[in-house]
């Protein structure tokens, strides 16, 4: 029925034994590749046939990263025009969410969508209507989970929530996994020493005097952290894992 519809304009309503007609466009949009589900079986080559006249294919929003500054324009005035209520970013939270959104880092899966739920939870949470860095790290934490598996979303989350998105964004590779680590080991010592043990724990068996809290102080100095400053961020982040799921879930 529906292939002669769109081949003479013609159909058989239901219900009725009278033929009908109808001079109409047909636009249709999918987000399914349709010559791979006909070669899958999963539809007609004679109807994709007929309606692959003009065809017209939307970037994803992580294909065209310079729209994500404006649609957060968008988004938050939309959020005001919900609630009434008036949310801005501080200019620190903006550059670093900026840093992270347009970075090969956030997905976007959801184009639209998962920036309208970001925007939506920042303004919602946002202390007398103003977006703060800690707020931006905690979130880039909370993407970097949902978008990249658990495993590697536990470690990634710990380096941007520790550093800014956008010094972590200038990490190479190897400075990422490496620090991932550390993180993740400095999150569960209870002491700068007690993570050197950890972190050097074959090294330092070869040596005459013994200096972990010492090696890794240099080494967190690397990256312009300090121990105290490294553990008030990771209690955050574990701080912020149970107000997300209560508030979320």
């Amino acid at each position: 029925m529906l292939l002669r519809a769109l081949e003479e304009k013609r159909f058989l309503p239901p219900g009725s034994d009278r033929e009908a007609s109808s001079d109409f466009q047909l636009i249709a949009g999918t987000n399914c590749d349709l010559s791979v589900a006909v070669r899958d079986g999963l539809f007609r080559d004679d109807l994709l046939s007929r309606i692959n006249l003009w065809t017209f294919r939307l970037p994803a929003l992580s294909e065209r990263r310079e729209d994500i500054e404006p649609n957060i324009a968008y988004e938050l005035e939309q959020s005001r025009r919900r609630t009434g209520a008036a949310v801005a970013f501080s200019k620190e939270a903006r550059d670093q969410f900026l840093a992270f959104a347009t970075s090969d880092r956030a997905r976007w899966p959801g184009n639209s969508r998962d920036l309208n739920a970001v925007i939506t939870r920042l303004a919602t949470l946002a202390p007398a209507g103003r977006i703060t860095v800690d707020q931006v790290r905690l979130e880039v934490s909370h993407l970097s989970h949902a978008w990249h598996g658990r495993r590697r979303a536990q470690a990634s989350g710990l380096v941007d929530a520790v550093l800014s998105p956008e010094a972590a964004s200038r990490l190479d590779r190897f400075d990422r996994v490496q620090l991932e680590d550390v993180m993740a080991v400095c999150r569960a010592a209870g002491s700068l020493s007690a993570a050197g043990r950890v972190l050097f724990d074959r090294s330092r068996e070869r040596k005459k005097i013994v200096n972990d809290a010492d090696r890794l102080r240099k080494y967190l100095a690397r990256f312009d952290l300090e121990w105290t400053t490294v553990r008030e961020r990771l209690r955050d982040v574990v701080a912020a894992s149970g107000t997300l799921i209560n508030q979320f879930v």
